[in-house]
């Protein structure tokens, strides 16, 4: 079974082509017109083995906002579309990373159920010229159109590039935990039989 997907947004706001893998080696292939979204996509396809051909524009001379919450969008329906029927998917995973002076802790279920809590502080400060708090924005995104539920903590951290980078590899190391496939899963991981 492929697990793969291509999603296309066209707005007049965005222009966007997200496509991944679920099973692959970590390729990352993006230009979304945002620098640092880029260095967030291309770690996140290398630490949780997903390949991944992103690409994205829009009205960015007005505010990073349009795009980054679309990219969440399309990021979440590809993921949710590529899952198929979620048979024999291993359902939930969690990953602790540190980033030098900070650590992240992200759990996800993959459950069918749309659900976000989102704490960290990045001090008010901006990463160049992209608006951390947008972050929360490109997660509720994900979440609602994937039908996840997720919960990223930073328990601590002091600077805003660390913050964001430790967020993105633990969320990519939980997600390819909880989308793996376990043979001992007959159907999926639910005593409802459904997710």
């Amino acid at each position: 079974m492929v697990r793969r997907k291509k999603v296309t947004r066209k707005t007049t706001e965005t222009d966007i082509s997200f496509e991944i893998n679920l099973d692959g080696k970590g390729t990352g292939d993006v230009a979304t017109s945002i620098p640092f979204l880029d260095h967030m996509f291309t770690l996140f396809a290398k630490h949780g083995f997903f390949d991944l051909s992103v690409r994205g524009t829009g009205d960015t001379d007005v505010d990073y906002h349009h795009l980054v919450e679309d990219l969440g969008i399309c990021f979440g329906t590809a993921v949710r579309e590529a899952l198929g029927n979620k048979k024999g998917m291993a359902r939930y995973g969690a990953a602790y990373v540190p980033m030098d002076e900070t650590l992240c802790h992200v759990c996800i279920d993959v459950s069918g159920r749309s659900y976000l809590v989102f704490r960290a502080a990045f001090g008010g400060k901006k990463i160049r010229d992209f608006d951390p708090l947008l972050l929360e924005e490109f997660f509720k995104a994900f979440t609602d159109h994937g039908g996840i539920t997720l919960h990223v903590n930073v328990i601590y951290g002091k600077n805003p590039h660390h913050i964001a980078e430790a967020v993105f590899k633990a969320f990519a190391r939980a997600l390819r935990d909880s989308v793996r496939i376990d043979d001992r899963i007959e159907g999926v991981l639910s005593t409802k039989g459904s997710i």
